[in-house]
């Protein structure tokens, strides 16, 4: 039912921790509280992170255009960084394009969506700001101008700024297939075949988009704990990386042309519930990985789950988690 780790604190005191199963199932190898995970889409609130940052730095401004620093796109007219941000930007999916697009052998990167995108020039979905619609197309386009805009890489801005400064010792980028290293205490992800084996992803072989795309950063690849991601929780709460004008972007929810909320803000789901007052949140879904964070702003609680085995749903124990905590 569940493989992985859950940290539950409240006011930032750890209330609840433990960790379940299996971080590699052919050594036997279990998981414990420094078990690393791969975050997949919880990784987005640092891409947003690192553009807010470079925003504060006076190094761009949320209304440039991405033409501005991905002038190979400029086709594709006015969508602003704040459209990708808050997913309203309409660019299509990149994964379904490489499917078809991609020569497989290869690595795909960051600038090859954009190489891939201005030479099919695939049509967007909607004007940029007219609706709102979840696109990893637009944060690995994030990815790449933190990277133009800082003259680093996407890992090494991320850790200069945000992980060294905050402790947060156990969190990089980390290309398993693209750029190999070893890592203590890492969990590999599991994906169940058809005979209801778990495998892993990398068993389907290098056709499976898993591998060939796996030098892409900025909508996946944040590695974590749930310690270190309850050290980046309550840095949120101060103004250690940003100001209180600055969450006000980060959490509440964008607004579409007509009006209509997104409920997303900068990198970060948004809730509001009569129960538990205002609470941001992110799930993270890749072949292998099943990740979550919850922070219930207006009562500082948080709730922190990663497993690395795809199939295991959050959902169902979230409802409970919360029931407990409100008891």
């Amino acid at each position: 039912m569940f493989n992985g780790n859950v940290l539950i604190a409240d006011k930032g005191k750890i209330i609840f921790e433990k960790s379940y199963g299996l971080a590699n199932e052919k050594t036997e190898q279990k998981i414990n509280n420094q078990t690393i995970f791969e975050l997949a889409s919880v990784s987005k609130q640092f891409t947003a992170m690192g553009i807010v940052l470079l925003e504060k730095q006076g190094k761009l401004n949320y209304d440039d255009n991405i033409s501005k620093y991905i002038p190979e796109l400029s086709f594709y007219g006015n969508i602003s960084i704040k459209n990708l941000l808050n997913h309203t930007g309409g660019l299509p999916d990149y994964i379904e394009i490489f499917e078809n697009k991609w020569d497989k052998t290869k690595f795909a990167t960051n600038q090859d969506i954009v190489n891939i995108f201005a030479k099919y020039r695939p049509k967007v979905i909607f004007q940029p700001g007219e609706k709102y619609e979840y696109s990893d197309t637009g944060y690995t386009l994030l990815g790449l101008i933190i990277e133009k805009v800082s003259k680093k890489t996407f890992g090494q801005f991320l850790s200069e700024n945000i992980f060294q400064p905050l402790k947060m010792k156990n969190t990089f980028i980390y290309r398993s297939r693209f750029e190999p290293k070893k890592i203590e205490n890492y969990a590999l992800g599991y994906v169940t075949d058809s005979l209801g084996h778990k495998v892993l992803p990398d068993s389907f072989g290098k056709e499976f988009y898993t591998y060939y795309l796996d030098g892409i950063v900025g909508d996946g690849t944040v590695n974590s704990t749930t310690e270190d991601l309850l050290k980046w929780d309550r840095a949120l709460y101060t103004d250690k990386l940003i100001d209180s004008k600055d969450k006000e972007l980060i959490f509440n929810s964008a607004k579409t042309k007509d009006g209509k909320e997104t409920n997303y803000g900068f990198g970060w789901f948004i809730g509001n519930s009569k129960k538990y007052g205002k609470i941001v949140y992110h799930t993270g879904g890749w072949p292998g990985y099943s990740t979550f964070i919850e922070r219930h702003l207006d009562n500082d609680k948080t709730i922190i789950m990663l497993q690395n085995n795809s199939d295991s749903k959050i959902n169902s124990s979230l409802q409970k988690v919360r029931t407990i905590l409100y008891h």
